[in-house]
């Protein structure tokens, strides 16, 4: 009979498992303790992000437990998702080796009264008994945010960049659009080439020169303006070079989650006819990167899955979820009207004008997100297998 030297590995839960819930705000960060070794939620407050007392803390509370309890005792640790990102996380995983779960604001449960108390201390104990319920097996009680690697988080720079830069523009041209209209002037496109020559030769409606102070304020807007055009055309030249690497790539030869898997992603969606780089970049660094189980799943993260309500004989439709981040969705539904237009012999495409021969308004707009959350999954299965959507054009 033989024997081994190797020693099990400890079973961890509630009784040796020292749970630290987090309440951060700017000015200082609350934690909640759950020590096995005591029936009540201690509070402890600290500077906010200072990491050193946070260290001190956390190592106290473990060694304490671990004195009384004479074993092995582990760390459990939680925090809302919010400003402050996924750094913690990550240090604590780092540093510390602590299992980390980042949640869902949204998901804990709250009081249906009117008026609720909320301060941070009692929003601390709240986090730590939805932390011991989840750890117990109750999954119900707070939704797990997935914390990205900091390689795909700073994937989503670029577009994110690209997007408030043309916002940044945007606002730039409606300022000076309106600035000239306060002296009757409608017919200067400030984006056009010769919207200088033209605009130091313009008079007002009233025949008088353009007040002087005015003029310079929209000059200075000008060079505001042109500089954000500047910086678009640089993001998007860096967003196109990513799409051409990656069109020399087959998916296949690349390594999961690497630079050269998402290029040869990017490329492969575009492809298709009316799917352009940018919208190819948002799915695969925005979408496409995470791990979905099924199309479902996809469509609930998105926000585009029905939501049903069904109590008694009542039984009806409350549309669209909204989960997911209503940039990405408002998107997605841009998405699917190219779709339309560029793909109209596409079984998708032929699916919505069935649905909606004749029809004009609202019946359209209800529809197009429908078709946006097919496109979705189409383009999601075209992405990981290959599976081009029926009888849809490759540009």
């Amino acid at each position: 009979m033989s024997t081994t030297n190797a020693t099990a590995a400890p079973v961890f839960g509630e009784n040796n498992t020292v749970y630290v819930a987090v309440e951060i705000s700017r000015k200082s960060w609350v934690f909640g303790i759950k020590s096995p070794t005591r029936d009540r939620i201690g509070l402890h407050v600290l500077p906010a992000a200072d990491t050193d007392a946070l260290k001190t803390l956390i190592e106290e509370q473990q060694a304490r437990a671990e004195r009384v309890l004479g074993q092995q005792v582990r760390v459990l640790c939680c925090y809302e998702a919010g400003y402050e990102g996924f750094w913690l996380a990550r240090w604590l995983d780092q540093f510390m080796s602590i299992e980390t779960i980042v949640l869902d604001p949204a998901s804990l449960l709250v009081n249906r009264k009117a008026k609720q108390r909320k301060t941070d201390r009692i929003d601390a104990k709240k986090m730590v008994r939805a932390l011991l319920a989840h750890d117990r097996g109750d999954s119900s009680v707070l939704s797990q945010v997935r914390v990205p690697n900091v390689e795909q988080e700073d994937r989503k720079r670029l577009l994110r960049e690209r997007n408030r830069l043309v916002k940044d523009r945007t606002s730039k041209t409606n300022s000076i659009k309106g600035l000239l209209k306060l002296h009757g002037i409608f017919d200067l496109d400030p984006r056009s080439k010769d919207f200088e020559a033209r605009f130091n030769e313009v008079k007002t409606a009233y025949g008088t020169p353009f007040p002087a102070q005015a003029r310079k304020e929209i000059l200075r807007i000008l060079d505001r303006m042109q500089l954000a055009e500047k910086q678009i055309a640089e993001v998007e030249a860096e967003r196109d070079e990513v799409a051409c690497k990656g069109a020399t790539i087959a998916i296949a030869d690349t390594v999961a989650g690497s630079d050269e898997q998402v290029a040869a992603k990017i490329a492969t969606l575009s492809q298709l006819k009316g799917i352009g780089a940018n919208d190819a970049t948002l799915l695969v660094n925005e979408v496409f990167y995470r791990d979905f189980r099924n199309r479902r799943e996809l469509a609930g993260w998105v926000g585009i899955a029905p939501t049903p309500h069904a109590s008694g004989d009542t039984e009806r439709d409350q549309g669209i979820g909204g989960d997911g981040p209503g940039w990405i969705r408002a998107n997605l539904i841009q998405m699917a009207w190219r779709w339309v237009r560029y793909q109209p012999d596409s079984a998708l495409s032929k699916w919505f004008e069935k649905r909606t021969a004749g029809a004009k308004g609202r019946m359209r707009r209800v529809m197009i997100v429908a078709l946006a959350r097919k496109l979705l999954i189409a383009l999601w299965r075209f992405c990981e297998t290959g599976l081009v959507p029926t009888e849809a054009k490759l540009a």
